[in-house]
């Protein structure tokens, strides 16, 4: 087995071009450090924990596939005229958390939750924020860390 970590990026393309972005900066700062990446696109923000579960019960049940040591979750969340945006984002961010804590997963939490779409590009943008390079990072560090707890072996 490879030592390079092998990870799923979950991506919600509500804002497609932010979205895009965001996958730019998550796949660089893989691909600098090695790491190999599938990627899933699900309708939204609130549909990122649901895959991820999804994916641990099928690596659960089939045998055979190769597992993720971790997963990025990336896309973003526009407050707008009603309460849905606080739904959405209490319950993404909930629902990673709880995966991360109750199955010991390393997850990168690059869904943006702004106001606008100023904040969401100056969190977004290579040249800027660049959220996805550094929840990539994130991800890969908590790999580490599984690692270092004797997760896995490197």
């Amino acid at each position: 087995m490879s030592d390079a970590p092998h990870l799923l990026i979950v991506e919600a393309p509500y804002y497609q071009q932010i979205s895009d972005e965001l996958a730019k900066g998550a796949t660089a700062a893989l691909d600098a450090a090695g790491a190999t990446y599938d990627r899933l696109s699900v309708p939204g923000a609130f549909e990122i924990p649901a895959a991820i579960r999804m994916n641990i019960k099928a690596m659960e049940l089939v045998g055979g596939r190769r597992r993720y040591d971790g997963y990025i979750a990336l896309g973003c969340v526009i407050r707008g005229e009603t309460s849905h945006y606080d739904y959405v984002c209490g319950e993404c961010a909930r629902g990673l958390m709880n995966l991360s804590l109750d199955y010991s997963i390393a997850v990168g939490f690059g869904v943006l939750t702004v106001e606008n779409e100023a904040q969401a590009w100056a969190r977004a943008s290579l040249d800027q924020g660049n959220k996805g390079g550094s929840v990539a990072e994130a991800a890969l560090r908590m790999i580490e860390v599984k690692r270092e707890f004797g997760y896995f072996p490197r």
